[in-house]
Formats: C-alpha cells, structure tokens, sequence
C-alpha cells in the first residue's frame, strides 16, 4: 500500500515547488498571457509561465487532499493579555475538506469569545477596499458580521508599543474567501481592533 502524505508535508512540497517556480525551475509552456500580441509584449512569459505552473501543482495537490482525505488544517495558538487561544486554521495553500470546515465552524465560538475579551476598549475598523483602507465601525456592527459568518481566524501584528488584532469572518471555502471572486458562495470581512488613538497597519 502506498504511503499517503500528511498535512505536513503536502505542506513542506508545495513550499519546495513554490521555490523551484520562483527560481525559474519549473515552467508550464502553454501558458499564454493573451492571444493578443499587444499585450502580450508587455508580460513576461517566463514569469506567467512560471506561476502556471506552481498553480498546476498546486490543483493537483488539492485533488490529492480530496482524493486521500488529507486535511487542509494547521493548529495555532495565540496569546495575548495572558489569555491562550489554540485554534484550527486551513494553511493558505491547502485547501478544506468538507471535515475541516466542520471543525473550524465547531472553533468559532472559542475564537470569538477570546477575541471579545481581549479587544475590550480596543478600536474597532472594518477593512474596505480590498485591504487598503479601514472604516471605524462599533462592535453591534460586527454582531451583525458575525451572524452570517461560518468559521473565524485570528491574528496578530505587535511590537513594543503598538497592537493590531486582526479578525476574519468567513464562510465557504477558506482557499477563496480572501479573494472576493464568488462573493456569495466563499469571502470573508476583517475587523482591526487597535489601540484607542491608533490606526491599523494591516
């Protein structure tokens, strides 16, 4: 019987071809910028062909996850105002099997219980734009986020005198939800909370 992956090292593969792309080992050939010679001339093909091919591999990685039932889910643990949060997490590569999103909506209350209680006082500011900027918002109008949210991530930006506590609200596909393409089906919404007097970096 063949060996089948772990989490793990599907993980530590695509890194691997991820830098054999970068590093120009790895190209896929038919790919095409355009069929538009103007614009064509202006894109590198060795680049497009480059990225083709480490988003080939990484398709056929996730097909093997679906295939093996390898898990997308990575453990996290945060600690801040010395309160510990361990929680579920899909690694920005893999993609969640319909068993992961069952175990990140099983980790929303957790996460959101933690992030209500150490962001007390905080600044809160929704991301609009794409990222690019934050709009201040009140905690009832992350209720209302947080009710048609299906799974949560957290994290953290800090240095000596300065914190941003970023949470995602999100519901599909963890691998989709960043991206805004299919809105309705996979997305997700950020919140910053910051430090009264503070803006968000992120």
């Amino acid at each position: 019987m063949s060996k089948v992956y772990t989490t793990q090292e599907l993980i530590q593969i695509l890194a691997d071809e991820r830098r054999a792309c970068l590093f120009g080992q790895r190209l896929s050939l038919t790919a095409k910028a355009s069929s538009n010679p103007l614009i064509d001339k202006y894109i590198r093909s060795d680049g497009l062909q480059n990225f083709t091919a480490y988003q080939d591999f990484k398709a056929a990685v996730h097909r093997y996850q679906r295939e093996h039932n390898v898990s997308g889910i990575v453990w996290r643990q945060l600690t801040l105002k010395s309160k510990t949060l361990r929680y579920p997490e899909v690694d920005a590569q893999l993609i969640a099997l319909l068993s992961d999103l069952k175990t990140l909506k099983a980790f929303k209350a957790s996460t959101l219980a933690f992030w209500y209680e150490i962001t007390v006082e905080m600044d809160l500011y929704l991301s609009v734009n794409n990222g690019k900027d934050h709009r201040l918002t009140t905690l009832a109008d992350v209720d209302k986020i947080v009710q048609r949210t299906e799974w949560t991530s957290i994290c953290k930006w800090e240095n000596s005198n300065f914190l941003e506590i970023i949470l995602q609200l999100g519901w599909g596909q963890p691998a989709e939800a960043a991206y805004k393409r299919e809105w309705s089906v996979s997305g997700s919404e950020y919140i910053h909370a910051v430090n009264p007097g503070n803006h968000p970096l992120r």
